[in-house]
């Protein structure tokens, strides 16, 4: 399989956001290396780059928590990934089902806005 042109970092590293591929939550971002990729599409389960240890993980190696990759999209650039997984039991090394389980800016606390403006800048109010 041929793979199309992806934009690595000068560390040789690209961006992975990581959804549960049938409800499509987010559950955690990561990073991989052209290794880390080509292990993850040979074994069919997300394999990372440790950017602190510098080594090679499988989600889920030593906890069960396993990632089943069900596709591998990237964006316009090139210089991101999207894992749709199946996640097996939580996602998150602190024990919650995704990384993202805080917010910063309750969207229940303002007003949508009635019409979308034209252009690229939506003003959020």
């Amino acid at each position: 399989m041929e793979l199309p042109e992806l934009s690595f970092d000068k560390r040789g590293l690209i961006t992975v956001v990581v959804q549960q591929y049938d409800t499509l939550e987010v559950l955690m971002v990561a990073w991989m290396d052209a290794e880390a990729l080509s292990r993850t599409m040979g074994s069919g389960r997300a394999w990372y780059w440790s950017r602190s240890r510098q080594v090679y993980w499988m989600k889920g190696e030593t906890s069960g928590h396993v990632q089943e990759v069900k596709e591998i999209r990237y964006d316009c650039d090139a210089d991101t990934l999207l894992l749709l997984v199946d996640q097996v039991g939580v996602a998150c090394h602190t024990g919650a089902r995704t990384c993202f389980f805080r917010s910063l800016y309750p969207v229940a606390e303002r007003e949508a806005p009635t019409a979308v403006p034209d252009g690229d800048n939506i003003p959020l109010s």
